[in-house]
Parts: structure tokens; C-alpha cells; sequence
């Protein structure tokens, strides 16, 4: 019998694959695409109804070869790339390239790797949707028009090495528009004003706080005000005037999407948008997850069975609760949601630490989906005192429910309302009666500011494009890590800076392609994909819709954009060759010092950062270096110039916080620099 031929995107899913298949067949790892557009040109006959140049990739030629090879003798050949638009591309010019008729039922498509769904692929294969085929295609060719037509304008007008995007700059413009929010606030006066009492029947502390009068609300907005209401209050008789208890019930969340997975991880761990996304990737590829690229919440029924066996198992039947997720509007659901394959916790022991931290989360959230709501016994206590009014809110855990694996992440900053309404975290009150007496313990009031809202964060940045429809699922990561290359924002801590590059760029953009950086026109042509991929409409015409007047514009306006300058940020730092204040300057591999000389003055030398902890080999200052990876290691001071290098101090690890797990100093020394890690770090010195 001859064998089969599967044709995957991954070597580690083809190991995967064939483990399930067994020796009828064959498994080949295409590696991604093999034929795309040119690298070096936009490879797209504007003239010739957008006929796209598709050429074999460069590095590839080896791997068509060998898959030719493998198909040439086989019976059938199985297309089974990823089950997405792009996975329907590389499956069409994998065709193509292997002279398999169109008519031919050769796509097979699993939205996890086990078993059961690899299989009962095989048994189900289609031909190729070429309705997929054409909406990648058009994301890919609208991409190439706005790349290619409007970087150029970028390198003469501001300088070379620049990038536009369809979704880039968007996602710059929403991030600038948050950040002129911020530079254009003008903050507002109020005051809090709470206080401490006691229960003669109980010692423990009642926190409440100002609501208004009799009469209603009252908003602090000055010293005056607040010292009146204190001067009235302080020390008097606050008599409890009304007791509300209640039930609350808190429902547990769908399971993850790709962009909830996203923020989850990015808020509970810190996780770039893209690390999240290569662990998700690997989880896939090793059959642990469902795919992972998908905007559904849906999931198979013997999904579904599998938890409520486990649930009932492990929790107990008053822990269980069938649920199923309505989908927003405008969602693919192409897929499933992203879950665990199995519940087997066997695999747990094979992970390293930031895959088993992903994992369990992915695991957590799917099983909480299925479980009952959390219960909370809620009271909310009116407190009277000279006709002012104070409220003291308290609940606590009737029933975990849901929350026995998992607790949803939030955004850090939330209004008062949210906090009122938040009934996540327990704050308990003692039992009190109507008409007691309390008695005042501590009367706190402060000046406060309005705050500007806050930048965005990688997690904050995805809510906002899915919520605007802004891109897809599978263009969250490269749309987010292309902003930072490209240092048109730099991330400060987690939240997301735009510089003055990215300011500059943004200008000409929304100045004279503003439908380019407009949210609703870039969210309607996301439709308009999503309506070539259902077959509704044809895709070049609707390219030609985009194009014509897009083309135009740029004819207009590309001569009259001024040229712009980009204003370097002076230091004090002085150029010890010409004696001016170098500026900062950034380069592929970040910021750096240079001289504003240049080119009488070439000097040039890294950014000095140092930590507070001292060397502790020589007391010296230590400080902070960066490999071409942006990885940071410390480094002595005293051993930045191998002529006068007077300490050998060089780790990965930050001094101080390893000191103190340590029982010995002399310990910690000897760990930081052993000569393996010296050495590493030694070497990656010379690369920077």
C-alpha cells in the first residue's frame, strides 16, 4: 500500500502528527511559507488588476525540493496547515507548487493536535477554499500598497529606515491620541474624606466613607468645604440609620480568545504580547492547546463533556454549571476558544517555567468557565451624623465557586464607582443594628488631583484594537512589536511611550493620509476581508476601491509634505572631545550618546545606567549594559576598560537581590561569576 503524505508548517507539529498517523504516512514540516511576494520590491502589478509577483522564498529552495521529492511517489498528499486565512494560503501555493489539481480534496484543518481531531481530519479533507485563499491575499496586497507607497515619503521626509503600516499606524495613532489626553488634562481638585469608628459591641475598625447629606451627594472640591463638614462632624454621634444586606453574584469568565489571553498574561506575569504568543505557538505545536489564534469563545461539546467530568470529579457537583459564551458581533468564530486538549496534568512536570505559567492560566480560565458562580454575602451600612452621610461597604465569600482556580485580572487604574461596585475582595464588617451608636476613632481627610488617564500597556493596547476591530487575532504581535523596532514607542516599564519619532510620523500621517490612520475606515476594510473570505464580495475590486482614490492623495500631497526635523534631547553629559552637550541619539540597538558635532565631531559612547546596589566584589559603582537582544547584565565599573581594569565583576543577574537568598556573600560572588556565565557575558560584550 503506498503511503501518505501530510504537509505541516512545523517540524515539532510534524513530530507531533506522526506519532497519531502512524506508518502509512508520511509527515514534511513546510517551515512557514515557501512562496510569497519579494522581499526587496513590492511585487504587485498595480496595472494589471493587482496581479500579485509570488516567488519562492529565499532560504527555501531545499525544502520545495525535498517536499517534491516526498510527494512525487505518494498516493495522496495532505495539505494540513494552520486553519486560519494564512494557513489557507501557504496550503494554495503548497498546490500550486506540487501540480495538485484544484478539484482535489487535498486541506485537511484541526483546531487542536490530538488523536481524535488529527484523524477525523483526514476522513474530512476539502478542497481549497480559495474565498480564504483571495481575503489573504487582499490583506496581503492592501499591505504591500500602503508599505511601499508611503515608506519612501517617510526616508525623504524624515529619515530613512522608516515604516507605514495599514494597522502600524493606526495602532501609533491611537497610542499618540492617548498621549496628547494626557499633555492636554488639566487636573481638578477634590478631596476624600473618611473615617474610622468603632461598635461598643465590637472592637473591630468600620471604614466608611463621605457620601453627601440628607439632601444628596456632595462633591469635595476645596480645603473650605472639607473643613466645615470636619468641624461639624469631629466627635460627634454617628447613629447607623440603614443596613442593606445582600447576595451578589460574581460569573466567571468565557475562556480565552486570543486577545484576552494577551492581556491576561501581559497583566498576571508581564509577558510582551509577542513572548505570549511564541509559548501559545509551542503549546499548540505540542498538542497541549487548542489554536491559538482566534477571536471565539466557543467550545466543542466534548470539550465541555470533558469538564463537567472533571469538575464533578475533582470539585464536587455543586461546583459544576453548564455555561455556554455568546460571542460578540463581528467575531470570525472560526474556531474554538483557546483550552487545554486534555486535563491530564501529567505534562505538567515536562514544561520549563514561563510555558507552565501560561498553560496553567489557559487551563484555570477553561475549567472556571464551566464552573459555578461566586457567591458573595454583600452589606452596605448608612452612617448619620449631623445630617452628613457616610457609607461603610462590606462583603464576604458566601461561596467560591468559580474563583476556587481563578481570578480575572483589571486594567490597574478604575474609578470609585468600580471600587464600590468590586466585590473581588473581602472587607468584612462587624454585625451592627439600626440606631447604634459608633463611636469616632480616626477622622481622615486628604487633597487629592484628578488624574490624566493612563498610557497604554501592551494588554491595554490589544483590548482597544479588538474592541475598535482594529487588525486580527494573528496581527496583535508583529502590529505591536513593528511600533518598538521601529522606536516610534518605547516601553517604560510596561505602559507604552510614544518618542519623538513616533510624534513626528504620526503629524504627516493623520496631516495628509488621514484615511490611512483612521479607525473606522481601517476597521471597515477589515470587514470588507472578512466579506471576501464568506465570498460576498470580489477582492480586486474592492483593492481597486482602496487604491484609486488612495493613489490620488498621494500624488497631491506627496511634493507639498515639508520636510521635518527631528529634534535630538540635549544632556548634560559633555563631549570631552569638543566640549558640547552631547545629545541622545538612537540607533538599531537603542538610545546612545553622540555628539551634535557630527560630522567635525564624531564621539559617540553608550548611555550610562547604574543600579543603587555597590559592586559586591570592590564596592565600585555597577552598571547596567544591554546584549543586541536587549537583554540586560551588570558590569563593574572597574572592568569597562580591559587597560585599567582593576575587578572582574560581570553577571546577568542584578547584584543585591541574589545577595540576599544567599547565606554567604562569598557564595553569591562565586555564582555571578562563574566562568561559564563570565565568559557568555565576555563574549556579548564584544557584540555591543
Amino acid at each position: 500500500m503506498e503511503k501518505k503524505l501530510v504537509i505541516v508548517e512545523s517540524p515539532s507539529k510534524a513530530k507531533t502528527i506522526k506519532k497519531y498517523l502512524g506508518k502509512d504516512f508520511d509527515v514534511i514540516a513546510s517551515q512557514g511559507h515557501v512562496i510569497d511576494l519579494p522581499a526587496s520590491r513590492m511585487g504587485v502589478d498595480l496595472e494589471n488588476d493587482f496581479k500579485p509577483e509570488y516567488i519562492k522564498m529565499k532560504g527555501k529552495a531545499k525544502i520545495i525540493n525535498e517536499i517534491k521529492s516526498q510527494a512525487k511517489n505518494k498516493e495522496t498528499v495532505y495539505l494540513a496547515t494552520d486553519p486560519d486565512r494564512e494557513g489557507e494560503a501557504i496550503a494554495w501555493h503548497l498546490k500550486n507548487e506540487l501540480g495538485i489539481e484544484s478539484s482535489k480534496k487535498c486541506r485537511i484543518e484541526f483546531n487542536e493536535i490530538t488523536k481524535d481531531a488529527v484523524t477525523k481530519a483526514v476522513e474530512s479533507a476539502r478542497k481549497i477554499d480559495i474565498d480564504l485563499v483571495n481575503a489573504q491575499q487582499a490583506r496581503r496586497i492592501l499591505d504591500r500598497i500602503v508599505g511601499y507607497k508611503l515608506s519612501p515619503v517617510l526616508w525623504k521626509k524624515v529619515k530613512t529606515g522608516l515604516s507605514a503600516g495599514r494597522v502600524q499606524s493606526v495602532a501609533l495613532r491611537i497610542i499618540m491620541d492617548r498621549e496628547f489626553e494626557i499633555r492636554n488634562f488639566k487636573p481638578e481638585e477634590y478631596w476624600n474624606l473618611n473615617v474610622i469608628l468603632n461598635s461598643k459591641n465590637n472592637e473591630s475598625d468600620i471604614f466608611a466613607k463621605f457620601y453627601g447629606d440628607v439632601k444628596g451627594k456632595i462633591e469635595l472640591k476645596e480645603e473650605k468645604q472639607v473643613n466645615e463638614i470636619v468641624k461639624t462632624i469631629d466627635g460627634k454621634e454617628y447613629i447607623v440609620e440603614d443596613i442593606k444586606k445582600s447576595e451578589k453574584k460574581k460569573n466567571p469568565p468565557a475562556p480565552f480568545t486570543t486577545s484576552s489571553l494577551q492581556q491576561d498574561a501581559s497583566r498576571k506575569f508581564g509577558f510582551p504580547v509577542k513572548k505570549t504568543m511564541m509559548i501559545a505557538q509551542k503549546l499548540y505545536e505540542m498538542g497541549y492547546i487548542t489554536y491559538m489564534r482566534t477571536d471565539s469563545i466557543r467550545i466543542s461539546d466534548v470539550a465541555l463533556s470533558m469538564a463537567k467530568k472533571h469538575i464533578l470529579t475533582s470539585f464536587g457537583k455543586e461546583y459544576y454549571q453548564v455555561r455556554v459564551f455568546k460571542g460578540k458581533s463581528g467575531a470570525q468564530d472560526a474556531h474554538e476558544a483557546i483550552r487545554p486538549t486534555s486535563l491530564d496534568t501529567n505534562i505538567l512536570n515536562t514544561l520549563d517555567k514561563d510555558t507552565l505559567k501560561l498553560y496553567t492560566l489557559i487551563y484555570n480560565r477553561f475549567l472556571a468557565s464551566q464552573m459555578s458562580v461566586a457567591i458573595y454575602d454583600t452589606v452596605r451600612v448608612r452612617i448619620n451624623v449631623q445630617d452628613y452621610i457616610f457609607y461603610a461597604n462590606g462583603s464576604t465569600i458566601k461561596f467560591d465557586g468559580f474563583l476556587k482556580l481563578y481570578m480575572e485580572s483589571k486594567d490597574e487604574k478604575k474609578t470609585e464607582k468600580d471600587d464600590e461596585e468590586d466585590v473581588s475582595e473581602e472587607r468584612t464588617l462587624p454585625e451592627l443594628i439600626l440606631n447604634e451608636v459608633l463611636v469616632q476613632k480616626k477622622l481622615n481627610f486628604e487633597q487629592k488631583f484628578t488624574e490624566p488617564p493612563a498610557r497604554y500597556t501592551e494588554a491595554s493596547l490589544v483590548k482597544v484594537l479588538e474592541e475598535k476591530g482594529i487588525g486580527r487575532p494573528s496581527t496583535y504581535a508583529p502590529t505591536i512589536s513593528t511600533i518598538i523596532d521601529r522606536f516610534y514607542v518605547e516601553k517604560e516599564k510596561r505602559y507604552l511611550v510614544p518618542t519623538n519619532l513616533g510624534e513626528v510620523v504620526n503629524d504627516i500621517m493623520i496631516k495628509y493620509f488621514k484615511d490611512v490612520v483612521d479607525v473606522t475606515f481601517t476597521a471597515d476594510m477589515e470587514t470588507k476581508l472578512d466579506e471576501i473570505s464568506e465570498g460576498k464580495i470580489d477582492y480586486i475590486e474592492m483593492l481597486r476601491n482602496f487604491y484609486n482614490p488612495f493613489n490620488k492623495n498621494l500624488e497631491e500631497v506627496q511634493d507639498i509634505i515639508p520636510r521635518a526635523e527631528l529634534k535630538a534631547e540635549e544632556t548634560d553629559v559633555i563631549c570631552e572631545l569638543c566640549g558640547r552637550n552631547m545629545v541622545i541619539k538612537q540607533g538599531r540597538f537603542g538610545k546612545f550618546l553622540a555628539c551634535p558635532g557630527y560630522p567635525e565631531c564624531k564621539n559617540a559612547k553608550p548611555i550610562v545606567e547604574e543600579i543603587k546596589e555597590p559592586c559586591p566584589q570592590c564596592g565600585g559603582k555597577v552598571l547596567i549594559r544591554k546584549t543586541k537582544t536587549k537583554r540586560n547584565f551588570y558590569l563593574c565599573e572597574n572592568n569597562t576598560n580591559d587597560d585599567k581594569k582593576t575587578c572582574d565583576y560581570i553577571s546577568w543577574n542584578k547584584p543585591g537581590a541574589e545577595d540576599k537568598k544567599s547565606t554567604t556573600k562569598k557564595k553569591t560572588v562565586k555564582k555571578q561569576t562563574s566562568k561559564k556565565t563570565e565568559n557568555k557575558v565576555k563574549k556579548t560584550k564584544k557584540d555591543i
